[in-house]
């Protein structure tokens, strides 16, 4: 099971993956350009937030500034808007049906820290990194 499937079916996985940070770096860089947009750029930020948040509907609206961890597991319905620094750490699949608002300085976050202490001692992979597993899970609103 690689961590990608581990990650997304809710079991300890290793954040740290390479491939998982690649993911995350690709949305962090989308997120700041998207930040570094202002309001009357509709255009430029039209096809940044396509690119960062491509299981949206059209009519979704994020204010800015954003912080979204992955970007493909945030799922936006109709006439969704978000206001300013709204923070998604979807590192599962987050789903937001339609005509929902959400205020300023809101947090999403789909994983978290193992709360037993024998989980949550860093562990070491068989290359001998180091790392601080996770868990993750849905989030339907």
């Amino acid at each position: 099971m690689t961590e990608f499937e581990r990650m997304m079916s809710g079991k300890l996985y290793d954040a740290g993956n390479e491939n998982l940070a690649k993911d995350r770096q690709r949305a962090h860089i989308l997120s700041k350009k998207y930040n570094d947009t202002i309001e009357t750029d509709v255009e430029e930020r039209a096809a940044i937030i396509a690119e960062l948040l491509p299981n949206r509907r059209e009519t979704a609206y994020l204010q800015g500034p954003i912080f979204i961890e992955v970007g493909y597991n945030l799922f936006l319905g109709n006439n969704f808007w978000a206001n300013a620094n709204f923070c998604v750490l979807d590192n599962n699949k987050i789903t937001i049906g339609n005509d929902v608002l959400i205020g300023s300085n809101c947090t999403l976050t789909a994983s978290f820290h193992p709360l037993c202490w024998h989980d949550s001692n860093m562990k070491v992979q068989n290359d001998g990194t180091i790392f601080s597993p996770e868990y993750t899970h849905q989030i339907t609103a």
